[in-house]
């Protein structure tokens, strides 16, 4: 994307940030929680580019999570940002210790096998007296900058952390898109051996993708810790990671905005449907998971790439 788009898109970024102080104080966290999760999707479609499909991202966002509250109540850190900044490093070394072995495997292997490490972390979460057991741990409200934010304004601040957080990541991975590691994702999924063949070594780019997808989902984690004011061992479930690939089949991998968008619109989906029809909501959200395979089969992302492709089409 060309420079001046993301200056336009950064000061869109700041607009919404401020309108946000406007919104209903129950809104903020929703949206804060779905940004996060976002996050989280962003690094399943950099995955998903080159033909792989994690089911156990749950293991990062548990890890940039529990890298907060353990942060908080053993090293007495209170700063958003370095918090946030503990996760999300603390997830990548998950990734990149991981990445070793994924990296041997494609298809359902890939998949399997990322379920299994994620649910060894839920295992240990869950038997750990350290950790909280069940039942968790508690995670005290941040400071910014040394500054302490409270009621409605903290919820405003997360906010604009998160938005802020968004706009870096959608630049980084667009970038990384357009580098020679990038570009080579399609090609991974038709041949591996011509990648080979050109001098890349498809391992590398494997493990290099989990590793920025780790990265990407553990500041998803962080800043939902922050936003609950809690984390728990089903953070590391393997459900987590079945909402990641749901809303990823949503968004497409055409745009990288394509994943805070639907991870916006599943988080109002799954809302109205709990409140409207509590009953039967996991079927409204399998009805639309059904209707999106069926008629928007490149996602959200596709109908963002079609209209800015038509758009610049229409140029003189």
């Amino acid at each position: 994307m060309a420079r001046h788009a993301w200056l336009s898109s950064g000061v869109l970024i700041a607009l919404i940030a401020l309108a946000g102080g406007w919104l209903p104080p129950w809104l903020l966290p929703q949206s804060t929680i779905a940004l996060s999760n976002g996050l989280a999707v962003l690094g399943m479609i950099v995955l998903w580019r080159a033909g792989l499909v994690s089911f156990g991202q749950a293991l990062y966002y548990a890890g940039g999570a529990y890298a907060v509250a353990l942060s908080e109540r053993y090293l007495g850190l209170r700063d958003a940002f370095l918090l946030v900044l503990i996760g999300t490093v603390l997830a990548g070394l998950f990734a990149y210790v991981a990445g070793f072995l994924l990296a041997r495997y494609r298809g359902i292997f890939f998949a399997m096998l990322s379920l299994a490490l994620s649910m060894i972390l839920y295992g240990i979460l869950i038997n750990s007296q350290t950790l909280g057991t069940s039942d968790g741990l508690s995670v005290s409200r941040a400071t910014f900058l040394g500054f302490k934010a409270y009621r409605d304004h903290y919820s405003w601040a997360l906010f604009a952390l998160v938005l802020g957080m968004v706009w870096l990541a959608a630049i980084a991975v667009e970038r990384y898109n357009s580098t020679v590691a990038g570009s080579l994702s399609g090609p991974m999924i038709d041949n591996e051996l011509r990648i080979e063949f050109l001098g890349a070594s498809a391992k590398k780019l494997v493990h290099l993708k989990v590793v920025i997808a780790g990265l990407l989902t553990g500041a998803g984690g962080a800043i939902a810790s922050l936003s609950v004011e809690h984390v728990d061992p089903d953070m590391a479930f393997w459900t987590v990671s079945g909402g990641f690939i749901f809303v990823a089949i949503l968004a497409g991998t055409a745009s990288v905005w394509g994943a805070f968008i639907g991870a916006l619109m599943f988080e109002g989906l799954r809302t109205t449907a709990l409140a409207v029809m509590p009953g039967i909501w996991q079927t409204i959200l399998g009805v639309a998971l059904l209707l999106t395979i069926l008629f928007v089969p490149r996602g959200i992302g596709g109908l963002l790439f079609r209209r800015r492709k038509g758009a610049a089409g229409a140029k003189p």
